[in-house]
């Protein structure tokens, strides 16, 4: 059985501000935080430092420097966006995602040094965020940046990430498609925004086989979720063992969220962090950390996020 996972935040996440009627917004993050508070959960919350050496390199190891700079200044200057209408910029925007950063950094270094499993409670999120790209609300890709920070740091050498949101994570799998050492598993609703995450998406090169994209149509349950996961994702990562288990975890494929189309309930989402933990001890000696990407119902949101973390918890 898991330990209970411990909660990685930083509250300068709640700095991206956006426009009235944006779907990712703070009160997303806030209204987790209140909900696990209210629950008696750990939650580690990093004090307001700049982001250390380690963090830079990670970034910088999966986003182009010239993009990263390009993102300062677009700050700096007070501009309304990057990239993409998706993208609204604040004042606050550069330091949240650079919190969003450190915090997921903190929580994989609580997962590889075996503590237990962990949850970085951030936003922006990130799984869309290509290497030179902002889109679909992500700037930085944070699970892309701890796989870069685990290997870097701590010698990781096969790192596997599942992506269970109701998107494909078009960033992550492009980042990583063309590496062995990393194995990209998506479960998502298709063809959905972004467009990409065909089952026929394997990778290429030396990645061919790497990549596995699980496509769902809209209106998938409980039930359905269930027989792709037994089927093909925990078959998939058993046989890549990674030495660390990394899950982008959005909750949008609830039956109620404004952005999917997907019938998922709270149990569901407990199902899989109860599986998922368990294939982390068998294969990865319980090293487990999951990053907050999507969900949108800001009523149930804390709810199916605490679900999930009961699960993992056993």
């Amino acid at each position: 059985m898991s330990a209970r996972p411990r909660v990685f935040t930083d509250r300068r996440c709640l700095e991206h501000l956006a426009p009235r009627g944006y779907p990712e917004r703070p009160d997303r993050l806030a209204a987790i935080l209140a909900g696990l508070g209210a629950g008696g959960w750990a939650i580690d919350e990093l004090p307001p430092t700049p982001a250390g050496p380690a963090a830079v390199r990670a970034v910088t190891a999966v986003h182009d420097p010239d993009y990263v700079e390009r993102f300062r200044r677009a700050v700096e200057r007070g501009d309304s966006l990057l990239d993409s209408a998706d993208n609204p910029l604040s004042a606050g925007t550069w330091a949240a995602a650079w919190a969003a950063v450190g915090a997921t950094l903190a929580a994989a270094d609580h997962a590889a040094a075996g503590a237990g499993p962990a949850f970085a409670a951030v936003r922006p999120p990130g799984h869309h965020a290509e290497r030179a790209l902002a889109m679909g609300f992500c700037f930085f890709n944070n699970v892309a940046v701890a796989a870069e920070h685990l290997r870097r740091e701590h010698g990781v050498s096969r790192i596997a990430i599942f992506d269970f949101d109701v998107h494909h994570g078009n960033g992550t799998q492009h980042l990583f498609e063309s590496r062995a050492d990393v194995l990209y598993a998506s479960t998502h609703q298709y063809p959905f925004y972004p467009g990409t995450g065909a089952a026929g998406e394997t990778g290429i090169g030396e990645g061919a086989g790497a990549t596995l994209n699980v496509p769902l149509p809209a209106g998938t349950g409980d039930d359905g979720y269930q027989q792709a996961i037994e089927a093909k994702v925990l078959p998939a990562l058993r046989a890549f063992a990674p030495d660390v288990l990394l899950l982008s975890a959005g909750f949008d494929a609830w039956r109620a969220d404004p952005l999917g189309g997907m019938a998922v309930t709270e149990a569901g989402f407990e199902r899989w962090g109860r599986q998922l933990a368990a294939l982390a001890d068998e294969v990865a000696q319980g090293r487990l950390l999951a990053v907050l990407e999507g969900g949108y119902d800001l009523d149930n949101l804390p709810c199916l996020v605490e679900g999930f973390l009961n699960g993992l918890a056993g």
